[in-house]
């Protein structure tokens, strides 16, 4: 059962983060209109502007009816459409379809068949940002060090899993009051057997004196006043019977 559980936990891991991947590649793709948003520089055609190994950003909304002289695109080569070539136009051959010659900066000429002629079929789109170097990332990611990497991943998913479940486990949940754990009730019914704290029993008896104390001075006092309170109504009669005679 606990070989279950961890398993279908290490599933559940690795489906999110595959949800989580599919999505982001997805948003990427609606956000720069292209397949592949990103493209690494193979070779050194476009040196010193692109160095192998750098990563191309590339804008797939930027239209074909806008692509100007000077400009960096990225295409397929016209004479198979089995490789994609990243050069810069530097002419337009035609206006009507549109058709324009390309060629890397580091190349003598143009190459036919390679650097046109290319329309609107071949173009996949404009370098918008170039990540300079980024590209060695994906030298390191290659057979066998991806699977590697996958490895650690998935082993790391089941130490977590196999931990998630050890502490579930060194963490049982127990009523303290529950008639099933007589031990646990020996120990409540020895509460009156707990000796009596003497300094503490002593200040309560103390403070209780002393309210017993103020309770007294507080009637004496109440007492006092009632007589000062006689006696000045007395004086104040015996001065009312004078003024009559």
């Amino acid at each position: 059962m606990a070989k279950k559980s961890i398993s279908k936990g290490v599933i559940k891991d690795i489906v999110i983060v595959g949800i989580g991947v599919l999505v982001i590649w997805i948003g990427l793709q609606v956000a720069f209109g292209t397949q592949n948003p990103f493209y690494v520089v193979a070779s050194g055609s476009m040196i010193p502007v692109l160095e192998v190994y750098d990563v191309l950003i590339v804008q797939g909304h930027e239209p074909f009816e806008d692509i100007q002289i000077g400009d960096i695109i990225v295409f397929d080569r016209p004479s198979d459409h089995n490789r994609v070539i990243v050069h810069r136009v530097v002419s337009i051959i035609d206006e009507d379809p549109k058709t324009i010659r390309t060629k890397g900066d580091a190349n003598p000429a143009s190459i036919p068949g390679t650097d046109f002629p290319i329309t609107e079929e071949e173009y996949i789109g404009k370098v918008v940002y170039i990540m300079p170097q980024v590209g060695y990332i994906t030298q390191l990611l290659k057979p066998p060090i991806n699977y590697v990497i996958i490895a650690i991943v998935i082993g790391i998913m089941i130490v977590k899993q196999m931990s998630k479940r050890k502490n579930e486990k060194e963490l049982p949940f127990s009523d303290p009051l529950d008639s099933d754990n007589p031990g646990t009730i020996d120990e409540f019914s020895d509460l009156d057997k707990i000796k009596e704290d003497t300094e503490y029993s002593e200040d309560l008896e103390k403070s209780a004196i002393n309210d017993e104390e103020k309770v007294i001075e507080e009637q004496k006092d109440e007492s006092i006043e009632e007589k000062k309170d006689e006696s000045v109504n007395d004086d104040k009669t015996d001065e009312k019977k004078s003024e009559d005679k």
